[in-house]
């Protein structure tokens, strides 16, 4: 996509939270890039979209309600998603109607538990998601909302320390726990993973933490093997909450990752702006561009 000056078309920034989480999850990302091309939505069911219960069942669901904000986003889009944000990022990088504006594209420790049904040792990971998937469901459907709340925090601490929540953050999770089977089914009914993720043609940044729930790490790992030129980064002394408790780290990673998509982007323009001037009468060739970063960068 391209501008009336011939440059490439400035790219919004969406960027996606996890379950119980919500779109403040990135300020320090926003403060970062600057700018007002940034969007961080609340995922249904959290936030200011916590209201109401008829929540989807589905990633394509999710995506739906997120069509008014993702409407706001011109251009081209560098999409970012973590944990359940990070499995909604990778649909929307793959088979929805925005998938061919997708610029760049960041997942950290995304949930896509059915990939890893394909062989015994990843089966029996994707089993215990399966398993505290339930556990916290059936906790939540019979009425232990703080049990829900529990299991869910202990499975994703993983081998690192029990994460410290203020009394108000501990009621929030409390009070938005109810959406968490949704989040869950929506994860395991995902079919075809591995085939959509080896057809990703976009610059693709990969990011784990090695406290995490080894699951979410080997979902990353095979994810890494199947997406076509995938940077990765491992953080060995993060958890799952990595872009939160190491946003000095995580940040940097995924501002470089934006430039080079864009910079690839504009080396493309010119390569098919070269091919199209060879073909034009002498001198008619337009200027050769000159490689900027975007404007949240200067």
């Amino acid at each position: 996509m391209t501008g009336l000056d011939g440059a490439p078309d400035a790219a919004s920034v969406v960027a996606l939270h996890c379950s119980l989480g919500s779109g403040r999850q990135w300020t320090k990302l926003a403060a970062a890039l600057g700018g007002d091309r940034f969007m961080a939505p609340d995922i249904s069911g959290y936030g200011v979209a916590a209201c109401g219960r008829d929540w989807p069942r589905t990633l394509d669901g999710e995506i739906a309600r997120l069509e008014p904000w993702l409407a706001k986003a011109c251009g081209p889009i560098h999409l970012i998603g973590h944990s359940y944000g990070g499995a909604i990022a990778f649909r929307l990088a793959t088979t929805s109607p925005y998938a061919s504006r997708i610029r760049s594209l960041t997942l950290i420790e995304p949930i896509l538990p059915t990939l890893l049904r394909d062989t015994p040792a990843d089966g029996r990971l994707y089993e215990r998601f399966a398993g505290i998937a339930q556990t916290v469901s059936q906790d939540i459907f019979d009425g232990a909302v703080l049990e829900a709340v529990e299991a869910f925090t202990a499975f994703w601490a993983g081998s690192g320390p029990r994460e410290q929540f203020s009394p108000s953050g501990r009621l929030r999770m409390i009070e938005q726990a109810d959406k968490l089977p949704y989040d869950f089914n929506a994860a395991l009914d995902l079919d075809g993973v591995a085939a959509a993720a080896g057809a990703l043609k976009v610059p693709t940044l990969l990011m784990s933490g090695g406290l995490s729930p080894y699951v979410t790490q080997r979902i990353v790992a095979k994810l890494a093997a199947l997406i076509d030129g995938a940077a990765t980064r491992h953080l060995p002394g993060a958890g799952h909450m990595l872009p939160v408790t190491h946003a000095e780290r995580v940040n940097p990673e995924i501002l470089r990752h934006i430039w080079r998509a864009d910079e690839l982007a504009e080396l493309e323009l010119a390569a098919d702006a070269g091919a199209a001037g060879a073909a034009q009468p002498a001198g008619s060739a337009r200027a050769h561009l000159v490689m900027r970063r975007p404007s949240f960068w200067e």
